[in-house]
């Protein structure tokens, strides 16, 4: 029975990552939460990307960005995003354990954007691409390993949008999202004993997204847009169901391109309603008992209900681009983003405040065609950690989170 407990509560820390993993926007906060839409992106630190419309990945931040086009875009790359984390100080019953920093991965990203105008006044747009790509993956002989083990998710979101120009100023867009996640997820006591062994449960979701732009002139402009996320469900190989409610996101953007120069300024305020994934309902779909590895514990039918209590989280950014000249254009970002997790932590999915330091550029192959490189690192904070189970077992430490993001991605007009 106690280990029956003991499978729950560790079924639902470890699902709080595929929570983290299924918001389309968000970027790197809450359990290595990824925007990997485009290397543009990665090389401001993601500073004005609902509004600067230099190619057709806008359509992810703002649908209404689409009217700034008028030439059918498309846009297409991929991001690595290799995480590093360590764990130090750590006392397991307390016991002094190793450290260790090598429970990191790296993952690859891929994206696609198309835009197609079809007048004057409205256009349409498709994209997919993976907003969450990341694996922690403790040794199976780590001493606490019912906190650690492995934890792999994957999400991919597939769009469809639209955009109208009312006037010279104002533009509105809206779209619909289909998420697809799927996630993995190991746990052992340090005897060898299976807690919990989930293996790609999955599952899909729908998402809509609204947006507007207002242009003061070819040089200035801002975006807002916001993005609606349901309420998921994922269902894994033994027919167990996970629901829980994942964070609306809005953004405002502004981009500046001061006059009589070859440079222009940037910047997005991000809120992110973490606030609202209060709980995660766990349950058998046909509520009976049913076992979920060998040696593992049986999970009573019904529905199992933990509180987590996040609190809302701020992404602030402010980047500068440099047109150099017909055949470059250079850009850099920093952002500022706040932790998701609050008074709960994990050393299976660490969190903190992050801060992100990134540079890019676009070499313009003719005028139609175009490559961009961005890279950032992202640094984190020491975060103290607590966790303790039903059986008594305790684990202390410190954890440290940081980032390595690399994008390219190749842009043509037709």
């Amino acid at each position: 029975m106690n280990k029956t407990r003991l499978y729950k509560k560790t079924l639902l820390a470890v699902t709080i990552s595929l929570a983290s993993s299924l918001t389309a926007q968000q970027a790197l906060a809450a359990g290595f939460q990824l925007n990997a839409q485009s290397a543009t992106g990665i090389g401001r630190a993601f500073a004005g990307d609902a509004v600067i419309a230099d190619n057709a990945s806008v359509m992810a931040r703002n649908p209404a960005a689409m009217a700034l086009f008028d030439k059918m875009e498309l846009s297409l790359g991929f991001e690595s995003i290799t995480s590093l984390i360590e764990v130090s100080d750590a006392k397991y019953n307390g016991t002094s354990i190793p450290d260790t920093d090598d429970v990191g991965a790296t993952s690859i990203a891929p994206n696609i954007h198309l835009i197609v105008p079809v007048n004057d006044k409205f256009a349409w747009g498709v994209n997919a691409y993976s907003n969450f790509g990341t694996k922690t993956e403790f040794e199976d002989s780590y001493p606490a390993s019912e906190f650690a083990g492995l934890t792999d998710v994957k999400s991919f979101n597939f769009g469809l949008a639209g955009s109208y120009r009312l006037d010279e100023q104002w533009s509105f867009g809206a779209g619909i999202d289909l998420i697809y996640a799927q996630g993995t997820f190991k746990r052992i006591f340090s005897n060898g004993t299976p807690v919990l062994d989930i293996d790609k449960a999955d599952g899909w979701a729908v998402g809509f997204n609204v947006g507007t732009v207002y242009e003061l002139d070819e040089n200035n402009r801002f975006g807002l847009a916001y993005h609606y996320s349901p309420e998921f469900e994922a269902e894994d190989d033994y027919g167990q169901k996970v629901t829980l409610q994942l964070p609306d996101i809005g953004e405002f953007s502004g981009y500046h391109k001061i006059e009589d120069t070859k440079f222009a300024v940037h910047y997005s305020i991000q809120y992110i309603a973490w606030g609202d994934f209060d709980k995660i309902d766990f349950s058998n779909l046909d509520g009976t008992q049913s076992t979920i590895a060998a040696g593992a514990a049986a999970l009573n039918g019904g529905v199992y209900s933990s509180e987590y209590m996040w609190q809302d989280g701020w992404h602030y950014a402010i980047g500068g681009t440099y047109y150099l000249n017909s055949d470059w254009t250079l850009r850099a970002g920093y952002m500022y983003d706040t932790s998701a997790q609050d008074e709960k932590t994990s050393i299976s999915v660490p969190d903190s405040d992050r801060q992100w330091f990134s540079a890019g550029f676009t070499y313009h192959i003719d005028t139609a065609s175009n490559v961009d490189f961005g890279f950032t690192y992202l640094l984190g904070d020491d975060v103290k950690v607590e966790e303790s189970t039903d059986l008594g077992t305790s684990i202390t430490a410190t954890t440290h989170a940081d980032a390595i993001l690399m994008g390219v991605q190749y842009s043509r007009s037709f």
